[in-house]
């Protein structure tokens, strides 16, 4: 499984990297609910593993604030809010959107194949009804944009903000979504890049995170839900 792409992740170990995946995919589904403990001792019994690979795997899961490292008390999957998803939804309208002029003004030459190479990752995704398939396709997305903005020590607080907003989206949907719509949502964002108006690819991207969940008018007013 491609779910775990090489930009999602610095985790060099195989074993270390096969148990990050499990643990992620069970957090992001909410296998592993928020509070849950997770012991070194008892995860390397179940991966057959070292307790230094387990270590690993929830430092990277620390990174990606999926779990709490507490000393003493030990290692828990971390909360996941409305409250945080609304602050990290505004943040990333400040970094993806501020950062579209930059992108727009350094635009690599491969920018818009790259990302039409994405999306039609996330629609073989959707089409296979993997959900997080498709959101690991999405944050590359985000992801690739952003790393035209040559800001690189933004990229792991945006990776953060992605990865709690998509787990967010995820434990909090009543239903199933169409994910093909989600997928095709990304296209209005490429076609404005392809244009080269500049104000054009701000608007899409900040109407884009704007429209991404229904949390109310009262997070991004301006916006047409």
């Amino acid at each position: 499984m491609a779910y775990f792409s090489a930009r999602s992740t610095s985790i060099r170990s195989p074993k270390a990297g096969a148990a990050f995946n499990a643990l992620k995919r069970d957090i992001m589904l909410g296998t592993l609910a928020p509070g849950t403990g997770l012991t070194e001792l008892e995860l390397a019994a179940h991966f057959q593993c070292s307790q230094g690979t387990v270590r690993e795997a929830l430092l990277q899961l620390q990174e990606e604030g999926l779990v709490r490292r507490r000393g003493h008390r030990g290692t828990q999957v971390s909360e996941c809010t409305e409250d945080e998803a609304i602050e990290m939804f505004r943040l990333r309208q400040q970094i993806e959107g501020n950062g579209m002029a930059r992108v727009m003004r350094a635009r690599s030459r491969t920018l818009v194949k790259e990302l039409d190479s994405l999306l039609d990752k996330m629609l073989l995704a959707a089409a296979a009804g993997d959900e997080l398939e498709l959101a690991a396709f999405d944050r590359d997305f985000h992801r690739r944009i952003f790393e035209d903005a040559n800001l690189p020590a933004l990229d792991p607080v945006l990776h953060r903000c992605l990865v709690h907003n998509h787990r967010f989206k995820i434990s909090r949907s009543p239903m199933a979504r169409d994910l093909e719509a989600t997928a095709l949502r990304h296209r209005s964002i490429i076609d404005a890049i392809e244009s080269g108006d500049t104000g054009r690819a701000t608007a899409a991207m900040r109407h884009h995170i704007a429209t991404i969940v229904d949390l109310g008018p009262e997070v991004f007013p301006e916006a047409t839900q």
